[in-house]
């Protein structure tokens, strides 16, 4: 039995041999943040550093551009940065990219910060992210944000009056007055430049002082899995929205034509996926209990005739719904007006279609039946006195009339009684 074992044992280790370790050669982790900062990129960077410290890497790079974002995400990342062993570099890039709100406490917490020609930083004022605030906890909230970037500050050397004010009164500076402002350290154009301005810094870390030495090292790009990526989409407002509605439409189609299971199945789906976007954004319950009525009033015109009205309160309140559904003064946490609106006029085209098509339905003439008779044209196969015969849709039926008709006459059925039609002489 050992002998089996050490047969299978020998050539594996051997495999594991040849595997090349990141470890063995010298390099810094790269990560790159494009967009708002959140769960899914406050996984991602926070997976990075651990990676970094993991495989001994010489530095690690955060290549970001973000407008800010939630501020529980911001300092889960601080958080890790500070208590790294591996130097952090942020670096703000490319050009036209900005670390702005929850980007900008980001950057002065770096061991190293710096930005690309074309950049700016600053804009850091704290904005709510869950509701109205009255002006007393307004203020908690920001002075509480004002102490956090200061203490960044202090504890990098960086310039703490600039920090507090892009707290307290929101301003942005370019990469070239953050450097003269001691906000940053670096101003590079591209990466390659930076590693070697950067080359023979010492810098403080976990556990103490640190020399960078970028002599000779290797970049290793960590992109976001692919689950990350989809949580990262599904995060996006206007993708939560469309999920929503989707769910909405699924689960509307499932109970309007029970049996067709697909719809359904695409709706909870979607609801599911809207549920988990909309926990990481700052919903107004009001808003959202207005898209339920507005799709309740939808369902309501189709089996209550109400010629429009329901409707047209259904368009009413899915738009101020829409609009009310995601409570931010920040641009980036809201549903675009260009996706509100366009939404909201294919779903009321899709119910007045519907309801259209409902009321043609009923005010058309019935082609079946007794009443598919009544207004018929036919012929008088006997003469008519009171009673007789007609020839009317290919059959011959029993007739009735009030007045006298000649047979080979053309009659009109003006109605039904049991099997015998009432007709009168076509004028």
């Amino acid at each position: 039995m050992k002998k089996k074992v050490i047969y299978y044992l020998i050539p594996l280790s051997l495999f594991f041999l040849q595997i090349p370790s990141f470890s063995e050669d010298r390099h810094a982790v790269v990560l790159k943040v494009d967009g708002i900062i959140n769960p899914v990129s406050a996984e991602y960077i926070i997976s990075g550093i651990k990676e970094a410290s993991f495989s001994k890497a010489e530095l690690l790079i955060i290549q970001l551009d973000t407008p800010g974002g939630l501020d529980t995400s911001m300092r889960m990342i601080i958080k890790e940065m500070m208590a790294s062993g591996v130097p952090i570099v942020v670096y703000v890039s490319p050009s036209g990219s900005r670390a702005a709100s929850a980007g900008a406490f980001i950057t002065i917490a770096a061991h190293i910060a710096a930005m690309s020609p074309g950049t700016n930083i600053g804009a850091a004022h704290p904005v709510n992210m869950g509701g109205k605030m009255d002006r007393e906890m307004s203020k908690k909230v920001e002075n509480d944000a004002a102490a956090y970037i200061i203490s960044l500050a202090k504890k990098r050397g960086r310039n703490e009056a600039w920090a507090e004010k892009a707290v307290r009164k929101s301003v942005s500076i370019s990469e070239d007055e953050a450097k003269k402002e001691n906000v940053i350290d670096i101003v590079s154009e591209n990466i390659d430049l930076l590693l070697k301005e950067i080359n023979g810094r010492k810098v403080e870390v976990e556990g103490g002082s640190k020399t960078i030495s970028t002599d000779g090292i290797k970049l290793k790009y960590i992109e976001m899995s692919l689950r990350q990526r989809i949580l990262d989409t599904l995060s996006n407002p206007n993708i939560a929205y469309m999920l929503m509605l989707l769910g909405f439409y699924g689960l509307f189609f499932e109970l309007s034509n029970p049996g067709a299971i697909l719809p359904g199945i695409v709706g909870a789906i979607s609801l599911i996926l809207a549920f988990y976007s909309l926990q990481a954004l700052p919903v107004n319950y009001a808003g959202l209990l207005l898209i339920l009525l507005s799709i309740i009033l939808f369902i309501l015109e189709i089996k209550v005739t109400s010629y429009g009205a329901l409707t047209l309160g259904g368009i009413i309140s899915l738009v101020l719904g829409s609009i009310m559904l995601i409570e931010s003064p920040a641009p980036y946490m809201k549903i675009s007006l260009y996706l509100i609106l366009p939404a909201a006029a294919g779903t009321a085209a899709f119910f007045l279609f519907l309801v259209g098509a409902g009321i043609k339905a009923q005010r058309k003439k019935p082609t079946t039946g007794k009443e598919g008779l009544v207004g018929e044209a036919g012929i008088a196969e006997s003469d008519i006195k009171r009673e007789g015969k007609v020839f009317v849709h290919g059959e011959l039926w029993d007739a009735h009339s009030d007045e006298e008709i000649k047979s080979g006459s053309k009659v009109i059925v003006t109605g039904v009684e049991g099997l015998k039609l009432i007709v009168k002489l076509k004028s």
